[in-house]
């Protein structure tokens, strides 16, 4: 309990958010995990930062970390709407019923909810198009794994997971039609001894390539330890792996965060549903290593670029579904309905989705 209760102290104490003045717009975050976890938490942290430089004095931030998805996360929210936010970013999926809950006892405040899709006339919806991310990848895990064994740590069985754990291994077979992918579930966002434990599990099964859609470097750290491959999540992890690093995908949160801020302070602030990718530079990616061979950098560059100009969609036909029935015919393209609502494995990926 004792993250539970260090979380709504910082939220429920009185002192919690700094009084803004009059000429202040005041913004806050929640987040799901420590500003320190060098992952989500961490990048949607530097957003908050870049807020605070592109308006100066105009605005004051504040935020909550470690707060638990579910009611805890609707008292913290209910907080800072009685202490005079006008804007709030609620930074993770299990946020989503508190956020819609609070929102309707203040209509007057923004909430701006990341990864969900309920919204109200004062919640907006923005998340990034992570799976393009996963393609490039995954196109990298396919050329480099030497046992054909590819590891991935998952953290809920929620659509924008198994999209990305979808797009990888489409993209890790189309380069290596011997690979196979074996997934953990940790049911955690920021948890390090599990996802290590995670990490050493898969490898102990013949793993050499770790991929993870959970939120800590602990992952990151144990692939270098054991000397595979492995790839950073949300946001550049090379100082924890050295060595095992290939590239990262990066979540930029900051220039979505600074237009919204911007358009509740100039008052063309509207509810909307953002789904942005690698062409609007949601998703992007740290410094390829140099140990990915020249061709196979080449290769995964011109796929990166194919995505940004629409020209390549990342679940393209044929592909059947787990059960080998029909999903996609040749060419047929995924509509994103299908997308934000995926519950499924595309065929040859084994194992089962958990409820």
């Amino acid at each position: 309990m004792k993250i539970l209760n260090t979380a709504l102290a910082a939220a429920l104490a009185l002192g919690a958010f700094a009084a803004p003045t009059l000429a202040e717009t005041k913004v806050g975050f929640v987040y799901v995990g420590p500003i320190g976890d060098g992952g989500w938490t961490h990048e949607h942290n530097k957003g908050r930062l870049a807020v605070e430089e592109a308006f100066g004095d105009k605005v004051s931030t504040s935020y909550v970390e470690n707060v638990p998805e579910g009611a805890d996360a609707e008292r913290v929210l209910t907080q800072m709407a009685l202490s005079g936010h006008d804007v709030i970013f609620t930074t993770s999926f299990g946020y989503m019923d508190p956020t819609i809950n609070v929102a309707a006892k203040f209509p007057n405040v923004k909430f701006e909810h990341a990864t969900g899709y309920k919204r109200a006339d004062n919640v907006s919806t923005y998340s990034a198009r992570f799976y393009e991310g996963r393609a490039a990848l995954g196109t990298i895990a396919g050329h480099m794994t030497e046992s054909n064994q590819i590891g991935y740590i998952a953290s809920f069985p929620i659509p924008e997971v198994i999209r990305g754990i979808n797009s990888a291994y489409i993209h890790a077979k189309k380069v290596n039609p011997a690979v196979e992918m074996k997934v953990v579930w940790v049911f955690s966002w920021f948890d390090p001894a599990k996802e290590a434990d995670a990490a050493t599990a898969l490898i102990e099964q013949g793993v050499d390539v770790l991929m993870q859609h959970t939120d800590s470097t602990a992952p990151m750290a144990i692939a270098e330890e054991k000397g595979i491959v492995a790839f950073g999540q949300a946001s550049d992890m090379s100082a924890f792996g050295p060595n095992a690093q290939m590239t990262a995908i990066i979540d930029d949160w900051a220039p979505y965060y600074i237009q919204q801020v911007g358009r509740a302070m100039d008052g063309t602030w509207t509810s909307v549903d953002t789904w942005d990718g690698i062409a609007e530079g949601m998703v992007a990616f740290s410094e390829f290593s140099d140990k990915i061979p020249a061709d196979v950098a080449a290769e995964t560059k011109a796929l990166i670029a194919s995505m940004a100009d629409g020209s390549y969609h990342p679940f393209t036909g044929p592909l059947n579904k787990q059960d080998g029935s029909a999903w996609l015919a040749a060419g047929e393209t995924a509509d994103d309905g299908t997308l934000a609502g995926m519950g499924f494995y595309v065929e040859g990926i084994t194992g089962d989705i958990p409820n």
